[in-house]
């Protein structure tokens, strides 16, 4: 089986259907060829929930019945196909509903829960690869695993348009896994209104701190910015041709974009192409060219109701 389900219950992994011990899931993919793909949803879905599983949604393949099946990850990122290596495809699901600020506290939880669940798989094949892609504030369940598993577990980390904070990746990435991890932090200007809601909805760690939409500076970090021209220019030429924005707000471009998800699956299974990318990738310009001037409003609403 390409895919497994797996949930967070509480600081704990827990198989989605519960039909037996996470343990013994996880038993039959300790080894294997090709990748371990993680995939972690971000706001508002919940697992079981009977409109907003993502197990039936974004994490579904296209066999399964689902909603938005247009919009689901497996298929793209090369699971379910019957290739050989396709790899292990890990779908991570956890309690994203309420307030953002409740689902933003639940998230350092569901991180544990994450590394819980990959330090087996690690320690059963160290040279295996395991990677993480996740959608905004599904990236703090992925930052905070970092700070709970050994040197050399996480290979790569694609974060699209995530909701979370300078100095939170900034520590994950000086973990013993995070240092050796390489982290994609995928942005565009169509994100801007969220980085700034997200900002507003959920304080900041310390004062000047700004959403990593606004870009990161740590050395194994690679800001992606899918709304630049010279970035679509250079993808490119490395054969990845990539749609260029679509509307000017849109929270969910990261991987809807026409042509986008080929190029996260060659990421996640080419470890020469995050080398092509980064070389002759354009420099981000100055924070203040780009961000969206939105006004600060007196009483912020939340996000609008799709889900993140």
């Amino acid at each position: 089986m390409p895919l497994i389900r797996i949930d967070a219950s509480a600081d704990r992994p827990v198989a989605h259907d519960r039909s037996r011990p996470v343990d013994e899931l996880l038993a039959e993919h300790l080894r294997g060829s090709g990748p371990v793909v993680v995939m972690i949803h971000g706001y508002k879905y919940q697992p079981g929930d009977p409109v907003r599983c993502p197990h039936r949604q974004i994490h579904a393949l296209p066999a399964e019945p689902a909603r938005g099946p247009s919009d689901a990850w497996p298929w793209p990122l090369g699971f379910g196909r019957g290739d050989r290596d396709e790899g292990l495809a890990i779908a991570f699901g956890w309690n994203a509903r309420g307030w953002l600020h409740q689902a933003h506290d639940r998230a350092a939880l569901a991180g544990r829960a994450l590394a819980a669940a990959l330090v087996p798989l690690h320690a059963a094949d160290p040279s295996r690869p395991i990677h993480v892609i996740a959608h905004s504030l599904g990236v703090e369940p992925a930052l905070e695993a970092l700070h709970h598993l050994p040197a050399g577990a996480v290979d790569r980390m694609i974060a699209l348009t995530g909701a979370s904070y300078r100095s939170r990746a900034e520590a994950a990435l000086t973990t013993p896994a995070g240092r050796m991890a390489t982290f994609l932090n995928v942005t565009s200007r169509e994100n801007a209104l969220f980085d700034r809601m997200f900002e507003w909805l959920v304080p900041a760690p310390g004062d000047g701190d700004r959403a990593i939409g606004n870009g990161l500076a740590a050395p194994n970090a690679v800001t992606l910015r899918l709304d630049c021209p010279r970035v679509l220019a250079h993808l490119q030429q490395c054969g990845f041709p990539v749609a260029p924005p679509l509307r000017r707000v849109c929270h969910w471009s990261g991987y809807t974009r026409p042509g986008v998800m080929r190029l996260y699956r060659a990421l996640l299974r080419n470890p020469a192409m995050m080398v092509r990318l980064r070389a002759g990738l354009p420099a981000p310009p100055a924070a203040a060219a780009w961000q969206l001037p939105i006004p600060r409003p007196a009483a912020p609403a939340l996000p609008v109701a799709r889900k993140a």
